[in-house]
C-alpha cells in the first residue's frame, strides 16, 4: 500500500473498532449496531478505549496489511491480532459465532461476499465514496465492497527453476511443482483454476479445460499440496507459485535469499478483488473506519 493509504486505513480502522455500545463477546448475545449512526470523533474515542482489533484472513504478509496494523498501533495505541484462514473458513467461523462473535473483521474474495451476505454474517455500511465505486465491486445494500484487486500472477524461484514459465502452456511443458492454494475454500486457488480455463479455451461457464489441465498436473505429481505463504517461499519450498499480483511482488521483495521471476501468464489471467466485511452482530464496528479509509484511499493506490 502507498503511505497515504496506510494512514487513511489507520484513521478509518480506528474509527471502526470503536463504539462499544454494550458488552460484547462472552455468552451474551450481541446486538447489531448502526455503523452510520456515530460521528467519527466518537468512533475514534471508543476505538482507543477498546484498544484491540481482532481480524481473520488479514495477515501482515497479505496485501501488506502489516503496514496498516503498524500504523494503527503507532498512531492510536490499538493492538492487532490476526488468525489467518481462507475466505470459506472465515465465513464458517463468522456463522458459528454469529450470536457471540470474537472477531471484528475478515477479508474475503469477491465470490464470497454474496455468500457471506446470504448467510447473514455481514454488516451493512455504505461509505461516503459509495457512488464512485462501480456496481460490480459492491453489494447494492452495502454488505460488502471490493477494496483492492489483483491479477493471476506467477512467482518463480529461479534458483530452483531455470526456465520460469511465462504462460500456462509453458507450465504444461515443465517438470516443476505448482503451488496454487486451497481450491475448495480459498478465493486464490479458485481464481487460479478459472485462469487456466481461459488459458485453454474455456470460461466461467466451461471449466472442463481447467479440469483436464489440473488432472494432468495431478497425475504427473506436479501439484504442491501446501498453501502459497510467505514463510514457505522464504524457506525455498515453492518452485512456481500462482497468486495475486500484489502478493507475488510482496513475496519477492521480502525474500532476499532467493531470486524470482514474476509475471502475469500471457494466455490466462483473471482480475479479482477482496472485500473486508464484519460479522453482523459485532458490537464494535471495526469495519466502518477500515472500510471508509480503504475506499477513500483507493484512488491513490497503484494498480
Amino acid at each position: 500500500m502507498k503511505k497515504s493509504l496506510k494512514k487513511a486505513v489507520g484513521i478509518s480502522l480506528c474509527a471502526a473498532i470503536a463504539l462499544q455500545l454494550a458488552a460484547c463477546g462472552g455468552s451474551k448475545k450481541a446486538e447489531a449496531v448502526d455503523l452510520n449512526a456515530a460521528s467519527l470523533d466518537k468512533i475514534i474515542e471508543e476505538a482507543k478505549k477498546e484498544g484491540k482489533l481482532e481480524s481473520v484472513g488479514m495477515p501482515g504478509s497479505w496485501a501488506n496489511w502489516q503496514g496498516t496494523w503498524d500504523g494503527i498501533e503507532a498512531e492510536y495505541g490499538i493492538e492487532h491480532n490476526d488468525t489467518d484462514m481462507s475466505s470459506g473458513e472465515e465465513i464458517a467461523m463468522f456463522e458459528a459465532e454469529k450470536n457471540a462473535p470474537t472477531k471484528d473483521i475478515g477479508d474475503v474474495g469477491h465470490k464470497f461476499g454474496p455468500e457471506a451476505k446470504e448467510k447473514g454474517v455481514t454488516q451493512s455500511y455504505k461509505t461516503s465514496y459509495w457512488d464512485s465505486v462501480p456496481d460490480w465491486a459492491k453489494d447494492p445494500d452495502g454488505h460488502w465492497m471490493i477494496a483492492y484487486t489483483g491479477a493471476t500472477t506467477f512467482i518463480t524461484n529461479t534458483d530452483l527453476v531455470s526456465n520460469p514459465p511465462k504462460s500456462w502452456d509453458d507450465v504444461r511443458k515443465g517438470d516443476y511443482k505448482l503451488t496454487i492454494g486451497d481450491v475448495v475454500t480459498g478465493a486464490t486457488g479458485q481464481g487460479n483454476v478459472l485462469a487456466t480455463a481461459y488459458a485453454f479455451g474455456g470460461d466461467m461457464d466451461n471449466l472442463e479445460p481447467a479440469f483436464e489441465f489440473w488432472k494432468e498436473m495431478a497425475k504427473a505429481g506436479r501439484i504442491d499440496q501446501g498453501d502459497i505463504l510467505l514463510q514457505r517461499i522464504q524457506a525455498g519450498e515453492v518452485e512456481v507459485g500462482v497468486t495475486w499480483s500484489y502478493n507475488a511482488l510482496t513475496y519477492r521483495d521480502q525474500t532476499p535469499n532467493y531470486k524470482f521471476d514474476v509475471c502475469v501468464p500471457s494466455d490466462g489471467s483473471i482480475m479479482s478483488g477482496y472485500a473486508p466485511s464484519s460479522i453482523s452482530t459485532r458490537l464494535i464496528p471495526t469495519p466502518r473506519l477500515l472500510r471508509e479509509s480503504i475506499f477513500s484511499a483507493i484512488r491513490d493506490r497503484p494498480t
